[in-house]
């Protein structure tokens, strides 16, 4: 059995699951739809920022395509951003731990992207 490779946000998808105890803080319940549950590959991110936001560009490149999409927007407070770094960071740990390490490859040139 593989660890859970998530961290421990306090997401719970099955409320009537848990026991009701008043004095514990309410979970957060989030709904998933359909479209949104198939996800998006992207095999490059483009990262931009400002005082107030940073900005995730996630692409899908097709090999040896002459043009990629964007496939997702994403846009996040530099707090918030900070600790998505932070939980990718833990979870790529944990899944190395698992896994093994991953290797990195050679970095693509986004000027190379047309």
């Amino acid at each position: 059995m593989v660890p859970s490779l998530l961290p421990d946000l306090g997401y719970n998808f099955h409320m009537s699951d848990q026991p009701k105890n008043p004095s514990s803080p309410p979970q957060l319940q989030i709904e998933l739809d359909d479209a949104t549950a198939q996800g998006a590959y992207a095999n490059l991110v483009f990262l931009n920022h400002n005082d107030a936001e940073f900005t995730f560009d996630f692409v899908y490149v097709q090999p040896g395509g002459p043009r990629a999409r964007v496939r997702s927007r994403i846009i996040v407070s530099p707090r918030h951003a900070k600790r998505f770094l932070r939980a990718l960071e833990s979870n790529i740990a944990r899944y190395e731990q698992v896994f093994g390490k991953i290797e990195e490859g050679q970095p693509v040139d986004p000027s190379q992207v047309s």
